[in-house]
């Protein structure tokens, strides 16, 4: 039974129990401050934050497979919830239409596992998502900046909330201004030089006794206000069911992007421990984890990879780490709200902004832009950069359109460029290793190769499909062109062994080819072909090409005179 609700807990020895209080209770001193701020950033009170914890943990730990991530309330989620909510219009209450895009959320993922789609997390490359991340980062950033300032915030894309910013900076609280600033401050001075401490609490407490000291919120700095004590209603929100069809097409948006951020924490930690997590279990506890989010009046979560590090930092060995955190978020919700109401919305703002500048990582776009080769860019052209250009649509796509437009621009050109380069695979001319037997290499890479002066050896590097069929066939037949002196290749000895699927468009090219070619005198042979590439050449009728053994062959019959395929 504890396999199929809580695989985590599976072989649990007495011996870990230390270490996960230990690891729960350092989980949970960043979890509620971090909590409270990314309320804010989905535009919901900051309870919500908090009553969406304890559950998420709870439930997380009896469905997900990972012993180490920590599940909660998540910068890029809460901004892609906000996002969500603000296309809605003003039909539906903001906090009732976030609790309910959480239960909608629970409601996709657990569909999606169910049917086992974790494969889709795929779709997604790295460089995409990483820009994507980026731009959210910048996007949360410049909303949390008016805050930290103490002046009101912009309307609009990110590039109309810059220039109101910049516009506006002759209004700044400077009381607001050194409360942000210090807060900040303590985190990244903590998070650089004393990692195991919890830096965001440390603040809260620090900007708290600051407010009762000075007396700051009678001198202009806002602040958090009553948070209300004591656990969290349970049940539907009060919205129709015709909202839960509104938030449908924005939910399957946010439960796709907070499942591949917390997969590839899960994945991370667990390489670390020598252990493996199931795709389509964390699926299965994401969607618990949102339901049981939403049902509990608490907003979207996903797996944290900042939460996990601190957790897996602690020592913790398994979920009772997470178990013990959401103890403790309840133990805070019954006693210990009160503390917070006082705390200065710049040192929230500067909370949430210490979480995601570590996001912001340009070196990240740099080193995309670097992974390029002249041979590559002679091959390929713009397409060369397709992992950059991805990125940065998707940046650009988060900034300009939104975030989750944005996520689409950039997950559509990466699948456009990646087709693009599918279709002009690069065609490698060939020249023999001296005194090897059928050792042939690229002549651009390799200039002491020995070359016939009769015959031309090139492969295709990719598959042959109908993308690309024109291309190769263009390109083949260019390469059979007389040269000044007027002579034609006797014919063109393809290297099948770098091809590794061939579908009909191209087997009936390859023939087609091979007829065009006889009939200028010249002829096209085939070598080194692999199983299935042979089996739909046969099927296709292009079994009619020969097919040699070796490039050594292929060549030699060429040479002989009418090519024929071996027996």
């Amino acid at each position: 039974m504890v396999r199929v609700l809580a695989p985590t807990l599976a072989g649990y020895r007495s011996g870990w129990l230390r270490r996960d209080v230990v690891a729960g209770a350092t989980v949970w001193a960043v979890l509620v401050p971090e909590s409270l701020a990314y309320a804010t950033i989905a535009g919901v009170p900051p309870v919500v934050g908090l009553y969406a914890a304890a559950p998420a943990l709870v439930l997380y730990t009896l469905v997900g497979s990972s012993r180490q991530l920590v599940v909660g309330p998540m910068a890029a989620t809460a901004a892609l919830s906000a996002g969500v909510i603000a296309d809605l219009g003003p039909g539906l209450d903001p906090t009732a239409a976030t609790t309910g895009l959480a239960i909608t959320v629970g409601l996709v993922a657990l569909v999606a596992g169910a049917f086992r789609l974790g494969f889709l997390a795929s779709f997604i490359s790295e460089p995409v998502l990483k820009g994507f991340i980026v731009g959210l980062a910048l996007t949360i950033a410049i909303g949390q900046l008016p805050k930290l300032l103490g002046i009101e915030k912009g309307e609009g894309d990110f590039f109309a909330q810059l220039a109101h910013l910049l516009t506006h900076l002759d209004e700044t609280n400077l009381l607001a201004l050194v409360v942000g600033v210090g807060a900040l401050a303590v985190v990244l001075g903590l998070r650089r030089r004393l990692p195991v401490v919890p830096g965001s609490l440390v603040a809260v407490a620090l900007a708290i006794a600051a407010v009762w000291l000075f007396g700051l919120d009678t001198r202009g700095v806002d602040v958090v206000g009553a948070i209300p004590s004591g656990l969290p209603p349970l049940g539907l929100p009060d919205i129709p069911w015709s909202g839960y069809l509104d938030l449908a097409g924005g939910a399957v948006g946010v439960a796709l992007v907070g499942f591949v951020e917390g997969l590839g924490a899960a994945k991370t930690y667990a390489e670390r421990q020598g252990q493996t997590v199931d795709a389509d279990r964390e699926l299965l506890g994401l969607g618990t984890a949102n339901l049981g989010a939403g049902l509990a009046a608490g907003m979207v979560v996903n797996g944290s990879l900042s939460k996990t590090a601190v957790n897996g930092g602690a020592g913790a060995r398994s979920q009772v780490s997470g178990l013990t955190a959401a103890v403790l978020t309840v133990l805070t919700l019954l006693f210990l709200t009160g503390l917070f109401t006082a705390l200065p919305e710049p040192a929230l703002a500067a909370i949430v902004i210490a979480a995601v500048i570590e996001l912001i990582d340009i070196g990240a776009l740099a080193g995309l832009y670097r992974m390029w080769t002249r041979r590559l860019g002679a091959i390929y052209g713009p397409a060369a950069r397709a992992d950059f250009v991805a990125a940065v649509a998707a940046v650009l796509g988060v900034l300009i359109f939104d975030t989750l437009p944005g996520l689409v621009i950039g997950v559509a050109l990466s699948l456009v460029l990646l087709l693009y380069r599918s279709s002009r695979p690069n065609i490698a001319l060939l020249g023999r290793v001296p005194g090897d037997h059928d050792l042939w290499l690229d002549r651009d890479r390799h200039p002491d190769l020995d070359v016939p002066d009769d015959i031309v050896v090139a492969r295709v590097e990719g598959g042959l499909f109908f993308a690309d069929a024109d291309h190769v066939r263009d390109q083949l037949l260019a390469l059979t062109r007389p040269d000044e002196q007027g002579r034609r290749p006797r014919g063109i000895v393809l290297d099948a062994r770098t091809v590794p699927f061939v579908d009909v468009t191209a087997a009936r090219m390859l023939a087609a080819l091979d007829q065009t070619l006889r009939g200028a005198g010249s002829a096209l042979a085939l070598a080194r072909d692999i199983g299935q590439v042979r089996d739909v050449l046969q099927i296709s009728g292009g079994s009619v090409l020969p097919v040699h053994s070796s490039l050594d062959d292929a060549v030699a019959a060429l040479r002989a005179g009418p090519p024929a395929a071996d027996s």
